[in-house]
Formats: C-alpha cells, sequence, structure tokens
C-alpha cells in the first residue's frame, strides 16, 4: 500500500498518510490540525513553497488580495469548488498583499490568478476569476 505526502498547512511538517487513509480525517502527526480540510486554507509563503515541493495530492493556489473585486467575487466560487473536490485536491489561498514576495516568486501578473502544484512543479496557471465548476475541472486536470 503507497502513502501519500501531506504537508500540514499548520505547522509545515510533512506527514506520510496511507492512501485508504485519506478519507478518514487524516491529521498532522507532529501539531493534530486536520490535513485535508474541505474548507479553503489561508497559507503564507513558506507553507505555499514547502506544500508545492512535497504534496503528492494536487495543490491548487488562489494568489488574491482583499482590494481586489474580481478575488472578493471568485472566493464563494473556490470555496464550494474546494468542497466538491473533497480529499483528492487541497485548494488553499495566498494574500499577495500580505506576502509581496509570492508575487515575485511566482511571477503572478494580475489577480486573482489560480496555480496549480502537483508533483513537485507548477503544472497549470490561469488569472480571472471563475465559477466553481470550471475551478473544479481546472482542478482535476492539474
Amino acid at each position: 500500500m503507497s502513502a501519500k505526502k501531506l504537508t500540514c498547512l499548520d505547522c509545515g511538517q510533512v506527514n506520510r498518510i496511507p492512501e485508504d487513509r485519506l478519507t478518514a480525517g487524516p491529521k498532522c502527526g507532529t501539531c493534530g490540525a486536520k490535513l485535508l480540510s474541505p474548507k479553503v486554507v489561508e497559507v503564507d509563503l513558506a507553507t505555499l513553497q514547502k506544500a508545492a515541493r512535497n504534496d503528492d495530492l494536487p495543490l491548487v493556489v488562489d494568489f488574491w488580495a482583499p482590494w481586489c473585486g474580481p478575488c472578493r467575487m471568485m472566493a464563494p466560487e473556490f470555496s464550494k469548488a474546494a468542497q466538491e473536490l473533497g480529499p483528492t485536491a487541497r485548494l488553499v489561498k495566498l494574500n499577495t498583499e500580505d506576502h509581496p514576495k509570492a508575487g515575485a516568486t511566482y511571477n503572478i501578473r494580475g489577480i486573482p490568478t489560480m496555480v496549480g502544484f502537483a508533483g513537485g512543479k507548477e503544472r497549470k496557471r490561469q488569472s480571472g476569476a471563475m465559477p466553481a465548476p470550471a475551478i473544479v475541472d481546472w482542478a482535476r486536470s492539474v
């Protein structure tokens, strides 16, 4: 049986979870936080970089800012998509205003921008607000 690596989005610890336990609400072995949540999690740049590099599940990041109208319009759609995707992908948000280095690090030219990571590499990116069904389809193809 193979295990999946997941970075705890609270403490940054990399955990190995048996594949058949992914739907059983796995928790971080270090801090006890849920590793897979149907809710979107806000992350910082260091946590994003570690998760993008190490995680075996697709990681979809919404780069956004509080002053951005399209970002605010897409936020509830991104949340709906996270609930629908469940344990097949993790959806996170990174506030580019709080973490300005993230924009330069990932070459973000406009927001909202979604970036999909899998296997330690960026696989896809999409700029502009999208409805939940389109986000789900996009995330499934990462």
